[in-house]
């Protein structure tokens, strides 16, 4: 594990991405980590809420323990809606081609009902053979409707920017348990498995130590593989689309550098308090 990063191994750019991309340089960039607006069609923003102790709550948390909920004033937010998602996000993709380096990885964090044509998008740019890996990651968490079958999944489309040069160190991976432990020897089993392309993971408790009111926020745990496998200490990661900052928080703590970009001043401000002396 390397050693904690310089001071300023993290650096914020306020602005829209398209504008902010084409100071880059070119292949400076060893991994991308894009989570664009989804384009669901309502405005994305987070109620807060206020919770204590009531033994007549109206929430049950762990333990059977009951808690009262009270709602707060609305927390950031901003509308995700566009006409032309595709036309929207062609010519970042492709200034996010230029940037990687030759050994370098884009992770694009996408919607399910976008994904496809996306990655028809992503295959003209790329080229076919640059595509490494459609990651599902799958979550428990939010309403359930009982007219289809719940939708609780995101989709991350993997592309390389040169299929026989690209960096990728499973062995740097955090692992994770065996579904059936019983079946692996005690070693194994006590090593843990590396994650496939199916990653259950919880989303960021909303009263865990990672949350900052910023809608959409992503866990720190699902980046860090990304970071783990597709970088090495001192590389430089690059969030185009930054929102709360949880690229640069990882990429800090594992000791590779970060970019981060975004055009709303909210989430400059969210991502500046949560790197602290980090960001520059």
């Amino acid at each position: 594990m390397a050693g904690r990063p310089a001071l300023n191994a993290v650096e914020v750019r306020h602005g829209d991405n398209l504008a902010l991309l084409p100071a880059v340089p070119g292949g400076s960039v060893q991994m991308v980590y894009a989570d664009p607006p989804f384009n669901t069609g309502r405005t994305q923003s987070r109620r807060p809420q206020a919770t204590s102790a009531a033994p007549d709550g109206d929430r049950v948390g762990f333990g059977g323990r009951r808690y009262a909920t009270r709602a707060l004033p609305p927390g950031p937010g901003y509308a995700d809606a566009f006409e032309d998602y595709l036309g929207f996000l062609a010519p970042r993709l492709a200034e996010l081609r230029r940037v990687l380096h030759p050994t370098g990885t884009l992770y694009l964090h996408l919607d399910y009902r976008e994904a496809h044509y996306v990655k028809v998008a992503l295959d003209r740019l790329f080229g076919r053979e640059c595509f490494l890996n459609e990651l599902i990651w799958a979550y428990d968490y939010g309403a359930r409707t009982r007219r289809r079958w719940p939708a609780k999944h995101d989709t991350i489309l993997v592309y390389v920017r040169d299929p026989e040069r690209y960096f990728f160190d499973s062995e740097e991976v955090d692992r994770e348990p065996y579904m059936a432990p019983g079946l692996q020897t005690a070693e194994r089993a006590a090593r843990g498995k590396l994650p496939s392309d199916t990653w259950w993971h919880t989303i960021v408790s909303p009263t865990g130590r990672e949350k900052t009111g910023y809608p959409t926020q992503k866990p720190e745990g699902l980046v860090r593989r990304m970071v783990q496998a597709s970088t090495r200490p001192g590389d430089l990661c690059l969030d185009p689309f930054a929102g709360s900052g949880t690229l640069g928080a990882v990429a800090a703590r594992l000791g590779r550098r970060a970019l981060l970009m975004d055009s709303s001043p909210e989430a400059v401000r969210v991502m500046r308090a949560r790197l602290g002396g980090l960001a520059g």
